[in-house]
C-alpha cells in the first residue's frame, strides 16, 4: 500500500489541524503509506471549496455523504460537533472505509456501541482522535509503568480543567446542549483523562461522582437567555479493575487553566506525573531518591525524533495530531488494531456514562453495569 485517499468532514478547529497532520506525515514518516488528500466536505458548497483549496485537497463538496460515498477514498475523518459522529461513521463504515473520528466518540453511549458494533463487522481501522494519548511523554510513562520501574499502580489523581467557559457572558453554544453536545465537562475534557487512566492503569470498574453546572443560563443572540443543559465540572471516585483507586476531575470554568490536563500515577515503588501544559516533559519518583527527576522530551522517545534529533526542543499540538495520524496509517498498513479504536473509545464513553449516572442516583455505578 503506497498511497491511500482521504476524505475529511468538517473544517473548523479539529478539522483544521487534521487537515495539517496529513499534510504533513508523509514527510515525518516516509515509510507509511502516503496519504492523499482526496475531498473535503463542509456544509455547504462554498465553504468546502475554500477550505479544499486551503488545505490542498483535490476536490470538494457541500454534502458529506458523497464523499462517503466515493469509491476512491479509502479513509473518512469526521471532525464535526458531536450529535454528527454517530450517522456519519455508521455509514462510513457501511461503505467499507476506515474511520477516523474526533472525540468524544458519540453523543451518548447508545450511539457509542452501536458505532463499535458496526465497527467490529466492518472489520475496516478506526480510531478516535485522542491525540494527547500520542504525546512521547504518555508513550515513555505508558512503557515506564509496564516496565514495572515505579512498581504496582496503586492510586491515579488527574485532571483535565480549562476556562473556555468560565466567563458568564459568554453565549449559549452548541457545548451546552444535550442534543448537540451530550455531556458537558465530562465528555468534552474527561473523557481525555479518562483515557489517560485507561491506558496507564487499566479499565474502570466502577465510579462515584457529582457534576454541577456553575453558570445556569448563557445569553443567546437577540436578547435572553437559554438554560445550559449540561454540567460545567464534574469529578469522581474510582476503582479500578485491577485493585487500584482514583480520583478524576474535569472542568470547563476553572479560571486560568488552558490546558490543565495533568495526572499523578503513584506505585509501590515510585512516581510519575504529567501536566499537558508542560506536554514536554515528565516527572518521575522512584523509591529513595530526594524528589522527581524532570525528564525532557527527546529522540528516545517514541515519535519524538520524526520531528528534532534533539532533546529537549518541543513538540507541538499538531504534531501531536500528526503522531495520531501516523499510528492510524501505520495500523491500516499493519492490520492491526488502532489505539484508541472504537472498541477503546467505548470503555472511555462507559465510564462517563457511569458517572454521570452515579451523580444522578447518588450512589457507587458499576461501569458497564
Amino acid at each position: 500500500m503506497r498511497e491511500i485517499a482521504v476524505g475529511l468532514i468538517g473544517a473548523g478547529y479539529i478539522g483544521h489541524s487534521t487537515a495539517l497532520a496529513y499534510r504533513a506525515v508523509g514527510g515525518l514518516f516516509p515509510d507509511l503509506p502516503r496519504a492523499r488528500l482526496a475531498i473535503l466536505a463542509e456544509f455547504d458548497a462554498g465553504t468546502a471549496a475554500k477550505a479544499a483549496a486551503r488545505y490542498g485537497f483535490a476536490a470538494s463538496t457541500g454534502d458529506w455523504r458523497e464523499l462517503v460515498a466515493d469509491r476512491s477514498v479509502d479513509i473518512v475523518v469526521i471532525a464535526t460537533p458531536n450529535h454528527l459522529h454517530c450517522e456519519m461513521a455508521l455509514a462510513a463504515l457501511a461503505a467499507g472505509k476506515h474511520v477516523h473520528c474526533e472525540k468524544p466518540l458519540a453523543l451518548d453511549l447508545a450511539q457509542a456501541v452501536a458505532m463499535a458494533e458496526a465497527a467490529a463487522r466492518a472489520g475496516t481501522r478506526t480510531i478516535v482522535g485522542y491525540n494527547y494519548l500520542h504525546n512521547p511523554m504518555i508513550r515513555t510513562a505508558r512503557a515506564l509503568v509496564a516496565s514495572g520501574r515505579i512498581g504496582r499502580p496503586v492510586h491515579f489523581r488527574g485532571c483535565h480543567d480549562e476556562d473556555y467557559m468560565a466567563d458568564p457572558a459568554l453565549p449559549f453554544s452548541w457545548r451546552c446542549e444535550r442534543a448537540r453536545a451530550g455531556a458537558g465537562a465530562l465528555g468534552d475534557l474527561g473523557s481525555h483523562i479518562v483515557g489517560f487512566a485507561d491506558a496507564l492503569m487499566g479499565p474502570v470498574a466502577e465510579v462515584s461522582g457529582d457534576v454541577s453546572v456553575t453558570v445556569p443560563v448563557r445569553p443567546v443572540a437577540g436578547g435572553g437567555t437559554r438554560a445550559v443543559e449540561n454540567e460545567d465540572q464534574g469529578h469522581f471516585l474510582v476503582r479500578f479493575a485491577g485493585g487500584a483507586t482514583g480520583q478524576i476531575a474535569a472542568s470547563r470554568v476553572a479560571q486560568g487553566r488552558k490546558m490543565g490536563l495533568a495526572f499523578e500515577l503513584v506505585g509501590t515503588e515510585g512516581a510519575v506525573r504529567f501536566d499537558q501544559e508542560r506536554l514536554n516533559e515528565l516527572q518521575v519518583y522512584r523509591a529513595g531518591a530526594a524528589g522527581f527527576e524532570t525528564v525532557l522530551a527527546g529522540p528516545g522517545d517514541p515519535g519524538y525524533a520524526a520531528f528534532c534529533p534533539a532533546p529537549g526542543h518541543q513538540i507541538g499540538f499538531t504534531d501531536l495530531k500528526t503522531l495520531e495520524v501516523a499510528h492510524f496509517l501505520e495500523a491500516i498498513r499493519d492490520g492491526k488494531p488502532a489505539d484508541p479504536d472504537f472498541a477503546t473509545a467505548l470503555r472511555y464513553e462507559r465510564v462517563i456514562d457511569a458517572a454521570l449516572r452515579s451523580a444522578a442516583e447518588r450512589r457507587w455505578v458499576a461501569v458497564g453495569g
